[in-house]
């Protein structure tokens, strides 16, 4: 299998949030497993939304559903550090784009991980993938 390699240019993130690694972050070999960078890089992505007064799931029946995840790993983490975590949107087309992340060390600015998540806007009383609406597409795009 092919390695992933991301890159992401400084100019497509929008807001950062830092969180603590918690003891429960940690796995077997001693540092932040991967299920826990996974549930992190989800909470960055809802505090994003909320800066932004953004819900996933609007009240016009129309939210936000993630299509995939792609994950580059850089270097370990183990617990208390404090995870500075970037948040940035990308590569739109007419249903949805890309949530990007960097995440490095809040102390040292050594990087632990990249990684994006595609979305798409999703009608859920129709149950189909919808247009993604103008305001989005012209705050971030």
């Amino acid at each position: 299998m092919a390695r992933i390699k991301l890159a992401f240019p400084d100019d497509v993130f929008y807001f950062e949030t830092n969180m603590p690694v918690r003891i429960t972050d940690i796995n077997g070999a001693n540092h932040l497993g991967n299920d826990a960078l996974i549930s992190m890089l989800s909470e960055a992505r809802a505090q994003f939304l909320v800066n932004y007064g953004i819900q996933e799931a609007g009240h016009d029946g129309v939210g936000i559903i993630v299509t995939d995840l792609a994950t580059m790993y850089q270097s370990e983490s183990f617990f208390p550090e404090m995870l500075r975590f970037e948040v940035g949107l990308m590569d739109f087309n007419k249903y949805g784009g890309d949530f990007v992340f960097r995440v490095t060390k809040a102390e040292s600015g050594q990087p632990v991980a990249l990684a994006k998540y595609g979305f798409v806007f999703f009608n859920y009383q129709r149950k189909e993938v919808a247009p993604m609406p103008e305001s989005f597409r012209s705050r971030f795009g």
